[in-house]
């Protein structure tokens, strides 16, 4: 079979034009964004490596075709003269799932049964096989997606959500998802020679993320993807990605992050989690209220998603902590604020209109990025051990 592939990194809404710097950034060059999505044209050695360094981006899918498919007959034939046998092996097992919006073939479970139908006879017949496939090999998961007639399938590269990084072993109600708390970061202009602070870290995600970008950790470093024991993809391949992720960690970047709740139980998962990361102790975490927050540092940077006041009872006491993280903010011009929340009243409560603005979504909750961009002054030395807070 041809090397070349396309591959799709799904992404979340708001996230496709990070999604696509990150494919660039690995060196792939014809890549097209699209509405959740990011397309591009690779070897098959972008797998391993997409999978492996993508730390935004939901999944990553290996497109097999792309058609109109108005009738159930177009359907089964257009899918029938896919070339699967490049990518199923003849004892692999390969589920169905789909979904349907706004097409004439709406039902998805018989969009299912058909494309299943379909792979099955063209397996048969390229692989010899006389009877029922056995599917007791790799999984390969194959998605029928149908938008306006168009159908689109592929095959999960993956396995798990690629937020899925492997350190969680404790979370508080509301997790943030580790794919768009490294957006967070990412949106930013930090660089790990600069103070982060996490002051809301709950389970500690944003700054186990911030680490990890720092010392440029591959974040599927400490995972398994279902794609390793595809037939196609040469085990070299998977052994020179991790190679070069081993080989691109700066372990000795010191840093400088730290992350604070309220809440003490949160902060022990947190360093659970950062220890199950394989950070340890670089980054340092401290039970506190943001009233008690007081940087002595200069050109640091606020990075959180703190709790957005939308339970009965919560909302005063959400609202005096916007205030109270805004009166602290006012004293260190120099600092870089960026705030994740639902909460429309944000800016008034914080007591300033942010520099920019940018719509996300925490899951289906709608929220605003808030961005205030510090005054950086001259930059004072820093033991890369944490700060005072």
């Amino acid at each position: 079979m041809s090397q070349n592939v396309t591959l799709i990194a799904t992404a979340a809404m708001g996230l496709e034009a990070i999604v696509g710097k990150e494919v660039k950034a690995l060196g792939y060059e014809d890549v097209q964004v699209e509405n959740g999505r990011v397309f591009f044209e690779a070897d098959v050695s972008a797998i391993p490596r997409a999978n492996l360094w993508l730390r935004t981006a939901d999944r990553v899918k290996l497109q097999v075709g792309r058609f109109k498919a108005t009738s159930f007959d177009q359907l089964f034939e257009q899918t029938k003269a896919l070339p699967w046998e490049d990518f199923i092996a003849e004892e692999g097992e390969f589920p169905v799932v789909g979904k349907s919006v706004k097409s004439k073939l709406y039902s998805v479970p018989d969009c299912q049964s058909i494309v299943k139908k379909a792979i099955v006879e063209r397996l048969k017949v390229k692989h010899g096989a006389t009877s029922w496939l056995k599917e007791t090999g790799a999984l390969h998961r194959v998605e029928v997606a149908i938008h306006k007639d168009e159908a689109l399938l592929t095959l999960d590269t993956s396995g798990s959500g690629l937020h899925k990084r492997g350190y969680r072993v404790g979370q508080g109600e509301a997790p943030l998802k580790e794919t768009l708390a490294a957006a967070l970061v990412q949106i930013t202009n930090w660089h790990p020679d600069h103070p982060f602070v996490d002051p809301f870290c709950g389970s500690g995600t944003i700054a186990i993320e911030a680490a990890l970008i720092g010392q440029n950790i591959a974040p599927g470093f400490n995972r398994e993807f279902a794609s390793e024991d595809w037939h196609f993809i040469p085990q070299q391949a998977w052994e020179d990605a991790f190679q070069e992720a081993e080989e691109a960690a700066n372990y000795d970047q010191p840093l400088n992050i730290v992350g604070s709740d309220i809440d003490p139980e949160l902060i022990d998962i947190s360093k659970k989690n950062a220890m199950e990361a394989g950070l340890g102790d670089l980054i340092s975490w401290k039970q506190m209220q943001i009233s008690d927050f007081n940087p002595k540092q200069d050109n640091g940077y606020v990075v959180s998603n703190p709790p957005y006041g939308e339970r009965m009872g919560e909302r005063e006491e959400v609202e005096q902590m916007y205030r109270d993280l805004g009166t602290i903010m006012r004293d260190h011009p120099s600092w870089s604020i960026y705030v994740l929340t639902s909460h429309e009243g944000f800016e008034k409560l914080y007591g300033k209109p942010a520099t920019k603005r940018r719509k996300l979504f925490n899951g289906f909750i709608k929220t605003d990025y808030y961005q205030y961009f510090g005054k950086h002054v001259k930059a004072k030395p820093t033991s890369g051990k944490g700060f005072s807070v």
